[in-house]
């Protein structure tokens, strides 16, 4: 990214929903685009019974909360870049710090903190309400245009 491009995340405004619109899984579990910005993202997860990893305590799954991570990192790494292009998880470290909370919606903030040519690096945190209590918190690297597949037809021209 060149001086006079401007991050994504500092023009997508109302359409931030799109940044989840072609990730099906994410769709079929529920996440939501809360808050981006330039190179930054906060997704949501609303806690649902069928994504409880143990029915005893309630407790999501650490995996649906790994998932939640990787797609907000995801999300910041596009809200970095000028234009939205394909993306790849190359490496996703996640420390849970404490088990998610019964009946609680999880968030998870990330920020991509340096863009190379071909790699971005993030860092993370998942969490109910409050950042300082975080549930885990995680750092990743991301290839930049991963593939050739222009982006998804619901994705407006300006953003391409």
């Amino acid at each position: 990214m060149t001086e006079t491009e401007t991050p994504l995340g500092a023009i997508i405004g109302e359409n931030k929903h799109l940044l989840l619109s072609y990730t099906p899984f994410a769709q079929a579990v529920g996440m939501e685009v809360e808050a981006v910005e330039a190179g930054k993202a906060t997704l949501k997860l609303a806690w649902r019974a069928d994504l409880v990893g143990n029915p005893e305590t309630g407790v999501l799954h650490g995996g649906v909360i790994t998932t939640l991570m990787d797609n907000a990192c995801g999300v910041a790494v596009m809200a970095a870049m000028p234009r939205l292009v394909a993306i790849a998880t190359l490496d996703l470290r996640i420390d849970y710090l404490k088990p998610a909370s019964r009946g609680l919606a999880v968030r998870a903030f990330c920020h991509c903190y340096k863009l190379t040519r071909s790699i971005a690096f993030v860092r993370g945190i998942a969490y109910h309400e409050d950042m300082d209590d975080p549930i885990a918190h995680c750092a990743a690297s991301f290839m930049r245009s991963a593939n050739r597949k222009p982006p998804p037809a619901q994705v407006p021209e300006a953003l391409r």
